[in-house]
């Protein structure tokens, strides 16, 4: 890792023992790590329905964006990652909760197979405004 590159990892956020980092901050830019519906004080999936795992999924990403000095309205880019698209439409009505105007940019796709079998992974790149 270069000396530009900084690991960002909160309690806040969920910590699966998995080999990858919650984020890493680069520059002004910071890389969240795909964010699923992993409860963060048990390490357990909570496996409800798709808008559970929706709100979730986005508050996990949200306690890392903020753990790497950055939030919600500073992401640039989103990719969602679904299980069955039938469940668009409910994950934009509360897709759109967690996102104000302007809302970043975003892809959307339906993956055949999601790790442990979630309904929704999301990852983002957003913009640092305070440096930690």
């Amino acid at each position: 890792m270069s000396t530009r590159q900084k690991v960002i990892f909160t309690e806040k956020g969920p910590v699966t023992g998995a080999p990858y980092s919650q984020a890493i901050a680069c520059g002004d830019l910071l890389f969240v790590s795909g964010q699923g519906p992993v409860n963060p004080e048990t390490g357990k999936i909570v496996y409800g329905d798709i808008q559970q795992q929706v709100r979730l999924t986005l508050e996990n990403l949200k306690a890392i964006l903020e753990a790497g000095g950055s939030s919600l309205n500073d992401v640039l880019k989103v990719t969602v990652f679904l299980a069955d698209m039938d469940d668009f439409t409910q994950i934009n009505e509360i897709y759109k909760e967690y996102f104000p105007e302007p809302r970043p940019a975003r892809s959307c796709i339906q993956a055949e197979r999601l790790p442990f079998d979630i309904k929704i992974e999301i990852e983002a790149i957003a913009y640092i405004r305070e440096r930690k």
